[in-house]
């Protein structure tokens, strides 16, 4: 294992995503939340890349990617990311939009994916829940006034703190570094986004899910990002569920040494029937 680690961009439709990888041995790719960039993952990449072949990336928007011109979609990119380190099929982790993203990268290329661990995620698809619709248009209505700041307070308070929490219950620098990241891509948010969505919507197509899955939910998320966690693990034949404690949304973020040990666990015990 080296502690060094090499960093590149992949071009993919209308622009370049940046990529950092470390270790050796299967490959392990880590994706992003919405509100966050590839910084996320600091204590997986450093605890991963003792035995895997350890990659994460910027998605198009957030961090040192921008979202390009163009149609594409974010299971597109992913395959961009593996096709520029020549990685065949990897373990796809996610946190939230990317469990979305690792999901709908499985579907259509399910011969590139090892397996899925998929954090606070909710397939595309669903209904959204309606005790978040109001918070999420107060949200838009902030960011088309110029508002950056306010929206991305209001964001930190919905996801990092979580419904039960006041915002000193979370530690201030994972908060801290949460704002530092999504106001990256909220300042960015007004660039053209061309998005091929993926049909039929994954929400319709769970049974179709073969790779072995490990699905995390955080004990102080919103209520929906909990449902969500639960219907896929419902869903996806043999799918393994942990409940996180002691954490919200960025659950990766709050409770690592949790995260890592079962996550770290499933690789290990699936490795050789994906192999």
């Amino acid at each position: 294992m080296t502690t060094d680690s090499q960093t590149g961009f992949a071009a993919t439709a209308g622009t370049q995503l940046y990529w950092e990888q470390r270790g050796a041995g299967e490959p392990v790719v880590l994706i992003h939340a919405g509100i966050a960039d590839s910084r996320m993952w600091a204590p997986q990449f450093a605890a991963f890349s003792s035995d895997y072949r350890t990659v994460r990336y910027d998605t198009r928007g957030f961090g040192r990617s921008r979202f390009g011109t163009g149609p594409f979609s974010y299971r597109g990119d992913v395959i961009a990311i593996l096709d520029a380190l020549d990685i065949d099929r990897a373990h796809l982790v996610g946190l939230s939009f990317g469990g979305s993203t690792a999901l709908e990268t499985a579907l259509e290329f399910p011969a590139r994916v090892r397996s899925l661990v998929l954090g606070a995620t909710a397939p595309r698809g669903l209904v959204p829940h309606t005790n978040l619709l109001p918070v999420w248009e107060e949200v838009d209505a902030l960011i088309e006034a110029g508002k950056i700041d306010d929206a991305n307070e209001l964001e930190a308070q919905i996801w990092v703190d979580g419904p039960v929490r006041a915002t000193g219950d979370v530690d201030p620098a994972i908060r801290n570094l949460v704002l530092e990241m999504n106001r990256v891509s909220l300042a960015a948010i007004a660039e053209q986004i061309d998005e091929v969505e993926i049909e039929p919507p994954v929400a319709d197509r769970l049974n179709e899910i073969s790779v072995p899955t490990l699905i995390l939910a955080g004990e102080y998320d919103q209520p929906a990002s909990i449902a969500g966690p639960m219907l896929l693990a419902d869903r996806i034949a043999n799918a393994e569920f942990l409940m996180v404690h002691g954490a919200a949304h960025m659950l990766t973020m709050e409770q690592p040494e949790i995260v890592n040990a079962a996550v770290l666990d499933f690789l290990q015990r699936h490795q050789a029937e994906t192999a």
